[in-house]
Parts: C-alpha cells; sequence; structure tokens
C-alpha cells in the first residue's frame, strides 16, 4: 500500500483545510486509516482515525473542529479540519494498519499564522 497526501498550505487561525489520502491497492476498505500530526518540537500524535466499520476516534484537541471521513470507492481517506489554531500547525500524515500491516504517507505541512 502507498499511501500519497496532500492538501496542506498556510491557513489563518479560524480557517478551515481539508487533507486528502490516496492510497493504492486493492483492498483500501479492509484496512483502518488514520491521521497522524507532528508539531514543531514535538512527538508524533495521533488526530484521527475510522476503521473500516466506520468507526471514528478523534484527539481531544480536535474533538469538534475536525472530521475524518473515507470513500472506499476512491481509496482516500480525508481529514476535514475547521476553527484551526495555530497549536494546529504540523505536518500531517496519513496512516494504514491492517493484515499485521503498517503504513506510512509522506506527509503534508499544515500552517496556521495569521
Amino acid at each position: 500500500v502507498q499511501l500519497q497526501a496532500s492538501g496542506g498550505g498556510l491557513v489563518q487561525p479560524g480557517g478551515s483545510l481539508r487533507l486528502s489520502c490516496a492510497a493504492s491497492g486493492s483492498i483500501f476498505s479492509m484496512y483502518a486509516m488514520a491521521w497522524y500530526r507532528q508539531g514543531p518540537g514535538k512527538q508524533r500524535e495521533l488526530v484521527a482515525l475510522i476503521n473500516r466499520a466506520y468507526t471514528t476516534n478523534y484527539a481531544d484537541s480536535v474533538k469538534g473542529r475536525f472530521t475524518i471521513s473515507r470513500d472506499n470507492a476512491k481509496k482516500t481517506v480525508y481529514l476535514q479540519m475547521s476553527s484551526l489554531k495555530p497549536e494546529d500547525t504540523a505536518v500531517y500524515y496519513c496512516h494504514a494498519e491492517g493484515y499485521g500491516n503498517i503504513y506510512w504517507g509522506q506527509g503534508t505541512l499544515v500552517t496556521v499564522s495569521s
């Protein structure tokens, strides 16, 4: 499985951004998908995940502001980010897990600044 993340950029506080992660492979629907992020000087942390049954889970810091979704037909997972804060600034990584394997995308930078 190869993961290609996109959609990062510079956004003002309070703004919105949508990240996309396109996956290769024929069994995308069987993988649990997630977004992680790593801010400056911080450890990588889980932001949101969505499993095969479309059950979602979020970090407390993004609950109510971020929404993860998936389109199995397009083999793509999304992260809709709203009410962005400067502390959301980070490199965001797409993550896939299934059949005992873990895959990471290359990361996309999100900068929240005025």
